[in-house]
């Protein structure tokens, strides 16, 4: 009698030590949080699409898109470790590495690291035609749209105003939106211009533009060389928003994916790799993937790349 509990302990004991090898066996969960930006802009259907493509392609994944406030945010869950992969400006992500406190990194974010360069946000400053802003200087007195504070948009606005000699007390008001609550306010006369850093046919214009006469408003390049890197010229195609009928000049910003260097090397190497083999997929969710091209994808910056897309490359011919 006394022999019957020992013996049912050992048996109990024993599958628990079966069962114990057979789940060390068995290969963990991979999570993937991809962190966008609002659901109005680019970010957000290209990280959809992202999330849908290591779904399936990376095994054992389980993948979550997360809107944020877009760059300044996302590069700052990703050094805390709440994402495994995330969209962000070049000059945020500049910022981000170097920890500067006034773009809103209260110290250096030394855990990030690139997985691509992709394709350029287009700084897109919209009025409302009655607002009578066809210049940057008109902006002067007038009610303007920023971005969400201390986002990627907000710190191009700023980086914009100062080249022009100007400051936020130079305008009207400063309303600290993101891109679809601004086109709500411009379509009830509340607000008189936006600046929206994102791809080009950025849907919250688009909205505005099909409901609204509107005025895409120059960024003349000489200005934009003035700010130098990561600044660039570019070019806003006539025809790109309704009733828009020739090019406009503006500033272009690179945008990259980024990761953390607590990702695995295998994980990110499958990033990298199901991106490029996929950009029929990424151009299908929204056009401003068009231009992510793979001889573009590592370039200078001063966060180093993770070692798993620097595999890639390398095997690409990209890094020697």
């Amino acid at each position: 009698m006394l022999n019957r509990p020992s013996k049912t302990l050992a048996r109990l004991v024993g599958a628990s030590l079966v069962i114990g090898v057979a789940m060390t066996g068995a290969k963990a969960q991979e999570f993937i949080n991809v962190l966008t930006g609002g659901t109005s802009g680019v970010y957000y259907p290209l990280g959809v699409a992202l999330s849908e493509i290591y779904g399936e392609g990376i095994e054992g994944s389980r993948t979550q898109v997360q809107a944020t406030k877009a760059s300044v945010e996302n590069l700052n869950l990703l050094q805390q470790g709440r994402g495994e992969i995330g969209f962000s400006l070049g000059d945020s992500l500049v910022m981000g590495w170097e920890g500067d406190e006034q773009a809103g990194f209260r110290e250096p974010l030394t855990k990030l690291r690139r997985i691509a360069a992709i394709y350029p946000n287009y700084i897109q400053l919209v009025s409302t035609a009655d607002s009578g802003i066809t210049t940057l200087e008109d902006l002067r007195g007038k009610t303007l749209s920023v971005g969400a504070p201390a986002s990627g948009t907000e710190l191009n606005t700023r980086a914009i105003l100062e080249a022009a000699g100007m400051t936020y007390e130079d305008l009207g008001q400063v309303q600290y939106l993101p891109f679809a609550e601004s086109v709500e306010l411009m379509k009830n006369r509340q607000l008189n211009a936006t600046l929206q850093s994102a791809g080009l046919g950025v849907a919250s214009i688009q909205d505005l533009a099909t409901t609204n006469p509107t005025t895409v408003v120059e960024i003349p390049a000489d200005l934009v060389e003035s700010i130098g890197a990561p600044y660039a010229p570019g070019v806003i195609p006539a025809g790109t928003y309704q009733g828009q009928e020739a090019d406009v000049q503006t500033a272009t910003v690179v945008n990259y994916l980024v990761t953390h260097e607590d990702v695995s090397e295998e994980t990110a190497y499958q990033m990298t790799k199901l991106l490029f083999e996929n950009l029929d997929r990424m151009v299908s969710s929204h056009a401003a993937a068009s231009a992510i091209a793979l001889e573009n994808a590592v370039d200078e910056n001063p966060v180093p790349l993770h070692p798993g897309a620097e595999r890639y490359y390398r095997e690409q011919g990209l890094i020697q």
